[in-house]
């Protein structure tokens, strides 16, 4: 097997747990999560938790496995087998969105308070960055922190935030000075449990109708100052490296969604007869998929390039955006191509490729549309 040339033993054992996982405690749930719009995550986490899952790379000081980047690439990668988008993005948001900031940069308190139960499944997170009025353009932000004396006093709002319903906390980025420039921004740790904080509004999404999203609203909440992540004016930075861990979960995602989504329709072409004969039989439909499968392949090995570098700590700023740009387009041409392929058929609610093509459409536009990634690769090209 072409894995057995990048992954170890040990991840390899990892990966079966995960994959054992996901067939026993989210597959035979997803229908009903996604007629609910919403995922128990309280429940869910914590069996993960238990299992070692919510922490692959982070430091067994705070629960985690310390292991390494092609580790939580097996880990992703058999997230990608549930059978909806929602549940994989809930989760990845807790393991690669929400707590890196913190393990990277947080004090050791935010990492006992907060971290440690985070990998324990104790406690859910949420990332809480986009606005009304600030999507890709983080710059944009508005919700301010101001600092009176032990606290800073949250005013804003937050929208499109995932696991927003459920989180016990938030990985805020608030603007923390009216000066221009990056610095004007920190990270913080809120409590959600604290006076000021409302969830205004759950929203109604085209996919991904098992993960909870939220609308959030600030009100002269008091945060302690201590959860301020880092230093003061480095929210920007900060936030811009914890985007490159959430981009590069959407790649494994992708290739592997992709691959399973071609596999089950060729299955429905092979079974499928018109004018006399299968769909598979038809050049067209076996070229369309050939292109795809050599896409998925490109993407996996651009991936696997980027757990190499990322192993020597170097700087995949320009590879992640490639990949979550190629990543994006894979999933709108495989999905769009998938159901068209399945006819009057692909566009009923009740088949699985309907539900793949209204949950993939997600990855050309969170955490950074397509347009954006086009923008930073030609940046960092040196053009």
């Amino acid at each position: 097997m072409a894995k057995d040339l990048y992954f170890t033993k040990e991840v390899n054992m990892v990966r079966h747990a995960v994959r054992d996982f996901v067939k026993k405690e989210i597959n035979p749930y997803v229908d009903e999560w996604e007629e609910a719009g919403t995922i128990p995550l309280h429940d869910l986490f914590k069996k993960m938790g238990d299992l070692g899952f919510l922490g692959i790379r982070f430091d067994p000081k705070y629960g985690g496995q310390g292991m390494d980047y092609w580790a939580e690439t097996a880990f992703i990668e058999e997230l990608a087998r549930a059978d909806c988008g929602g549940v994989p993005m809930a989760i990845t948001v807790q393991t690669n969105m929400a707590t890196p900031a913190i393990n990277e940069f947080g004090s050791e308190y935010l990492k006992e308070k907060y971290l440690k139960p985070a990998i324990a499944g104790d406690m859910v997170t949420a990332i809480a960055v986009t606005e009304p009025g600030a999507g890709s353009d983080v710059s944009a932000i508005a919700t301010t922190a101001r600092r009176q004396g032990d606290h800073y006093i949250l005013n804003g709002s937050k929208t499109f935030i995932t696991n927003g319903t459920q989180a016990d906390f938030l990985t805020l980025l608030a603007r923390t000075s009216d000066d221009p420039g990056y610095h004007s921004f920190s990270l913080f740790v809120v409590p959600t449990n604290l006076p000021g904080f409302v969830v205004s509004k759950k929203l109604d999404k085209l996919g991904m109708r098992s993960s909870d999203t939220a609308e959030l609203f600030f009100d002269n909440m008091k945060i302690p100052a201590e959860n301020l992540i880092g230093v003061e004016g480095q929210g920007f930075i900060q936030q811009m490296m914890q985007f490159q861990h959430e981009r590069f979960a959407v790649l494994p995602m992708a290739y592997v969604s992709a691959k399973k989504f071609i596999d089950r329709t060729v299955e429905y072409l092979k079974g499928r007869v018109v004018f006399g004969k299968p769909l598979i039989a038809k050049q067209v439909l076996r070229h369309r998929i050939s292109q795809w499968l050599a896409d998925i392949e490109a993407l996996q090995q651009l991936t696997y390039h980027i757990v190499r570098m990322k192993e020597k700590s170097m700087d995949v700023t320009k590879e992640i955006s490639m990949g979550k740009l190629l990543a994006g387009n894979l999933m709108n041409a495989v999905t769009d191509g998938c159901l068209q392929m399945h006819g009057g058929m692909g566009f009923m609610n009740e088949m699985w490729v309907s539900r793949a093509y209204r949950d993939s459409r997600l990855l050309a536009i969170g955490g950074g549309a397509s347009e954006v990634m086009s923008e930073v690769i030609f940046k960092t090209a040196g053009y």
